[in-house]
């Protein structure tokens, strides 16, 4: 089965938080498939962490490295549709990609995010929880 990663797995995965055990096993045996964005929102993640300090350069390095040897299919998204999810559900547009992305590729979504969550539930999209 296909699952759409959001970037918060691939991080959580990468840094050992509490969850990572549990995302590992919901996602053994499944291919994982992101938004081609993936890569992109991954870093600003990483640097964004470093900037409040609750990371060090070092360890944001260590991490992108992590990430790496995950393996994910890269997929293009219809913008447009990502930004219609985005204005009728008041959130942002790199949430959406990721909410279009389940939509297209018809599979469900694995999130820690309570709100895209929420909006995937009323969009139609199954959650893997």
């Amino acid at each position: 089965m296909k699952i759409i990663a959001d970037t918060n797995i691939f991080i959580a995965v990468a840094l050992n938080e509490p969850e990572k055990e549990i995302l590992i096993s919901l996602t053994e045996g499944h291919d994982l498939v992101a938004p081609e964005v993936l890569p992109f929102e991954i870093g600003n993640a990483l640097t964004a962490m470093v900037k409040r300090r609750t990371l060090l350069a070092n360890e944001a390095v260590l991490a992108w490295d992590a990430i790496q040897h995950i393996p994910v299919d890269l997929r293009r998204i219809n913008i447009a549709a990502a930004l219609k999810i985005a204005m009728q559900h008041n959130t942002y547009a790199y949430d959406a990609y990721f909410l279009e992305c389940a939509l297209n590729q018809r599979s469900p979504l694995l999130t820690l995010d309570r709100q895209m969550r929420e909006i995937a539930r009323k969009i139609g999209i199954q959650i893997v929880e």
